[in-house]
């Protein structure tokens, strides 16, 4: 697993093991990241479900301003933070450990507005679609904000869910990528 592109460009992260860990492929990472092109630079991003951080730091590497980095689990958070400092981005980055789903989102969340949201949670637990109806992030996406989320292919989502549409996806084998918007952004 790597950075690849911008600043950073070929540095390894060091990778979580475990049997639900599933990275997002280069070749997923370099398309959705085509497809976002320069809107990432200067972004502020928020990375839910972040696991190593890949998806963050590939937007910091870009050029993004800071990056939220929210996952639940310990481990995950120390290697966001290994991962943080290896790529030298320690003043951009904010690394939270919280359950999504347990009582109240956390300050670095809700006091802010965020240009884009990766959504990569493990895939068949429902996650994505639990997300967008309980936490509504749309709430702190930005005016033009998108939020992507990585799903199993045979997870649908509806075309529109709590103030936000899809406005494109984009499918592989086992994989979809959803582009999500503001309802009202979308022109």
């Amino acid at each position: 697993m790597r950075i690849i592109s911008g600043i950073c460009r070929g540095r390894k992260l060091t990778p979580l093991k475990g049997p639900d860990i599933r990275p997002t492929s280069d070749r997923i990472k370099e398309t959705l990241f085509n497809i976002l092109g320069p809107k990432v630079r200067h972004a502020q991003v928020l990375d839910l479900f972040a696991g190593t951080g890949a998806l963050g730091l590939e937007a910091l590497s870009r050029g993004a301003a800071h990056t939220v980095f929210v996952d639940r689990s310990e481990t995950a958070c120390d290697i966001i933070r290994q991962n943080i400092n290896r790529c030298g981005f320690p003043a951009q980055a904010t690394v939270v450990r919280q359950d999504l789903f347990s009582p109240g989102t956390h300050a670095a969340i809700v006091c802010r507005q965020f240009d884009l949201i990766f959504l990569d949670p493990p895939y068949d637990n429902g996650y994505v679609l639990k997300t967008l109806e309980q936490k509504n992030p749309a709430s702190f996406l930005s005016e033009n904000g998108i939020i992507v989320a990585e799903h199993a292919a045979h997870e649908m989502l509806p075309s529109s869910l709590n103030g936000l549409d899809i406005f494109r996806q984009k499918k592989y084998s086992r994989t979809t990528i959803s582009f999500l918007t503001r309802t009202q952004d979308i022109a």
